[in-house]
């Protein structure tokens, strides 16, 4: 069938469903068709991109009969952008997808008939409401928003200097943004003054090419609840003199800004992460408080994102740990300790453990200026801490109640066998991947747990990512 079918076709295409990814979904002869920019309900033209042997891969060229649940974005970067799908989507509807994302992988992945979703916690902000943006810097731009820009020639190596975000799986090329509607105006304020000061500046931009140049990355941390600001300029070499005069001007600028950071990376992979950082400005951190907890934020730290969210979100993992004060609790992938810290003054004891060595300070940090004394932070792979290395169970032995959080990729097939072993009554799991936490809540409920309840939790609005917070308990017997 898919002979039929080449690349640069044009076919009608009914739009039916949404994919993962930000995907809508058309069939056309038997084929699955994933639509960049569809809307279910919409009726459109669109241009083949890709044949594949089980489904084709389109993008919109002509809408016909605009989808009810189609919107207006915002931005004016939207569609060449690839920080904001579903920016074109009324957002009840980019909550009903998400809710049905969630069922859908419980119930093709984790085999669960009926699963117990709860409704979809949307979030109240749906503009302006993350507390990190990460911008780039680039010698070459992305020209125009799709489809002209296949036609466009590339402007060469070093002809100008660039602030932005990337276009979807284009890592040489950036979006020189005008406004972004994610972080607050102050954000589109200093990204507009970073770029005039690179643009005066005598030092280039970092080339993907010849691996050479001074300007690397814009990250803006703002917190929500205390209005600190830090703006942290990644370089690929120290140069006090720029920097100072970079810090002057910024704060002319912008002089609610709290706080000015360089990070150094002179290495090749393109992170917003270096091998040290000096502070021009300020102490150099921010603070945030969420649960009238208040967390030390450095440039390097991990922090959700969303701080309005994220809080519902501890709140929810609080409430399925069903916690009397009386429990011992393993946080594990505990990050920088923000769970277990919002969990502790309803435990007797609470242990988090996490492979990077930099969270486990922070985590300590936060513990010891909250004042919080039943916590212990343990640094280490969980495989080995929960297999070879576990000396630290003699003080802390079995739990009354597990909380995951692991990555995108879920957890490790040994660490699932070990909490098995454990036989803790009670497991809170939370995660950003529907896929790999129905894949590793079926696992446990094949050895003797049960799967009482799930929350998805909105944190991205006009994306696809979820978050959902599942709860097992042990069965008896």
């Amino acid at each position: 069938m898919e002979g039929s079918y080449k690349r640069g076709d044009l076919v009608r295409a009914e739009i039916s469903g949404s994919a993962f990814e930000g995907k809508a979904v058309a069939r056309l002869e038997g084929l699955v068709i994933f639509v960049d920019g569809g809307v279910p309900g919409d009726l459109l033209t669109v241009r083949i991109t890709k044949v594949k042997k089980n489904h084709l891969e389109a993008r919109v060229e002509t809408i016909e009969t605009p989808s009810p649940l189609r919107t207006t974005p915002r931005c004016r970067h939207f569609g060449a952008c690839g920080g904001c799908k579903w920016q074109h989507v009324d957002y009840r509807a980019q909550l009903d997808f998400k809710e049905r994302h969630v069922r859908d992988a419980f119930e093709r992945i984790g085999g669960f008939e009926d699963p117990p979703i709860l409704p979809i916690i949307g979030s109240d902000e749906i503009y302006f409401y993350r507390n990190k943006m990460e911008f780039s810097f680039s010698d070459q731009q992305w020209l125009t928003s799709p489809p002209e820009r296949d036609a466009l020639p590339d402007r060469g190596v070093g002809s100008s200097t660039y602030l932005g975000l990337h276009v979807p799986q284009r890592f040489d090329k950036i979006l020189d943004i005008s406004e972004c509607y994610l972080q607050s105006e102050l954000s589109n304020r200093i990204l507009s003054a970073v770029r005039d000061f690179a643009r005066k500046s005598k030092y280039p931009v970092y080339s993907y090419h010849t691996h050479s140049g001074y300007f690397r990355f814009l990250v803006i941390r703002q917190a929500k609840r205390t209005n600190e600001l830090m703006v942290n300029l990644v370089t690929s070499e120290d140069q006090t003199d720029e920097m100072l005069r970079f810090t002057k001007e910024l704060r002319s600028r912008v002089p609610e800004i709290t706080t000015v950071v360089n990070t150094i990376n002179s290495k090749k992979a393109q992170v917003a992460f270096g091998e040290h950082e000096e502070t021009y400005f300020g102490p150099g951190v921010i603070h945030e408080q969420i649960g009238g907890l208040t967390f030390t934020i450095s440039a390097g730290s991990f922090f959700q994102t969303n701080t309005a969210q994220a809080e519902r979100l501890y709140e929810i993992t609080k409430s399925f740990a069903a916690l009397k004060g009386t429990e011992l609790v393993y946080d594990l992938y505990s990050g920088t300790g923000s769970i277990a810290l919002f969990v502790a003054n309803s435990a007797r004891h609470v242990v988090g453990i996490e492979s990077v060595e930099s969270a486990i300070s922070d985590a300590e940090r936060n513990a010891r200026q909250n004042g919080v004394k039943n916590c212990t932070f343990i640094q280490g792979d969980l495989k080995d801490r929960l297999t070879k290395d576990v000396e630290w169970m003699k003080t802390h032995p079995r739990p009354d109640v597990l909380i995951i959080d692991p990555p995108r990729s879920g957890m490790h097939p040994t660490v699932v066998e070990e909490i098995v072993r454990l036989n803790v009554p009670l497991i809170v799991y939370v995660s950003c991947n529907p896929a790999t936490q129905a894949r590793d809540v079926k696992e446990f409920c094949e050895n003797n747990y049960g799967l009482e309840k799930i929350q998805p939790v909105d944190m991205f609005p006009h994306t696809y990512h979820i978050e959902s917070v599942a709860q097992l308990c042990r069965r008896k017997g």
